[in-house]
Protein backbone atom coordinates (compact mmCIF):
# COMPACT_ATOMS: atom_id res chain seq x y z
CA UNK A 1 0.00 0.00 0.00
CA UNK A 2 1.45 3.68 -0.83
CA UNK A 3 1.50 6.23 1.58
CA UNK A 4 -0.18 9.43 1.09
CA UNK A 5 1.27 12.05 -1.03
CA UNK A 6 2.50 15.36 1.03
CA UNK A 7 -0.22 17.63 -1.51
CA UNK A 8 -2.71 14.98 0.07
CA UNK A 9 -1.55 14.72 3.37
CA UNK A 10 -2.10 19.07 3.61
CA UNK A 11 -5.46 18.72 1.84
CA UNK A 12 -6.33 15.83 4.72
CA UNK A 13 -5.50 17.57 7.34
CA UNK A 14 -6.79 20.98 6.26
CA UNK A 15 -10.35 18.78 6.72
CA UNK A 16 -9.35 17.66 10.42
CA UNK A 17 -12.54 19.03 12.74
CA UNK A 18 -14.80 19.19 9.76
CA UNK A 19 -17.42 17.59 7.93
CA UNK A 20 -16.61 14.96 5.35
CA UNK A 21 -18.18 12.31 3.02
CA UNK A 22 -16.44 9.11 2.60
CA UNK A 23 -17.29 7.12 -0.21
CA UNK A 24 -15.68 3.85 0.44
CA UNK A 25 -15.79 0.55 -2.49
CA UNK A 26 -18.92 -0.77 -2.98
CA UNK A 27 -20.68 2.26 -3.23
CA UNK A 28 -21.34 2.90 0.35
CA UNK A 29 -21.11 6.60 2.49
CA UNK A 30 -19.89 7.40 5.71
CA UNK A 31 -20.44 11.39 6.77
CA UNK A 32 -19.33 12.62 10.18
CA UNK A 33 -16.21 14.79 11.20
CA UNK A 34 -12.96 13.91 10.45
CA UNK A 35 -11.15 13.73 13.56
CA UNK A 36 -7.42 11.70 12.50
CA UNK A 37 -5.95 9.99 9.91
CA UNK A 38 -2.59 8.55 9.08
CA UNK A 39 -0.54 7.66 6.05
CA UNK A 40 -2.26 4.61 5.02
CA UNK A 41 -5.79 6.77 4.68
CA UNK A 42 -7.44 5.11 7.66
CA UNK A 43 -9.59 7.37 8.79
CA UNK A 44 -11.50 8.44 12.31
CA UNK A 45 -14.39 9.53 12.22
CA UNK A 46 -16.88 11.44 14.82
CA UNK A 47 -20.52 11.38 15.05
CA UNK A 48 -20.80 9.59 11.89
CA UNK A 49 -23.65 7.90 9.89
CA UNK A 50 -23.42 5.64 7.08
CA UNK A 51 -25.62 7.53 4.09
CA UNK A 52 -27.63 5.43 1.21
CA UNK A 53 -30.60 5.79 -0.72
CA UNK A 54 -32.88 4.68 2.69
CA UNK A 55 -31.74 7.15 4.65
CA UNK A 56 -28.95 7.39 7.05
CA UNK A 57 -28.10 5.42 9.96
CA UNK A 58 -26.11 6.48 13.41
CA UNK A 59 -22.63 4.96 13.93
CA UNK A 60 -21.27 7.40 16.49
CA UNK A 61 -17.09 7.00 16.36
CA UNK A 62 -15.56 4.63 13.76
CA UNK A 63 -12.71 3.26 11.88
CA UNK A 64 -12.30 3.47 8.38
CA UNK A 65 -10.22 1.33 6.62
CA UNK A 66 -7.35 3.06 4.35
CA UNK A 67 -8.01 -0.08 1.93
CA UNK A 68 -12.01 0.95 1.58
CA UNK A 69 -11.99 4.36 1.23
CA UNK A 70 -12.15 5.82 -2.75
CA UNK A 71 -13.05 9.11 -2.02
CA UNK A 72 -12.46 11.69 0.82
CA UNK A 73 -14.45 15.35 0.46
CA UNK A 74 -16.04 17.92 2.16
CA UNK A 75 -19.24 16.73 3.48
CA UNK A 76 -22.47 18.84 1.76
CA UNK A 77 -24.20 21.38 3.65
Amino acid sequence: MSELSPSTFKELKSYVGNSVLIKLKGGRGIKGTLRSFDQHLNLILESAEEVGPEGNRALGLVLVRGDNVVVVSPAPR
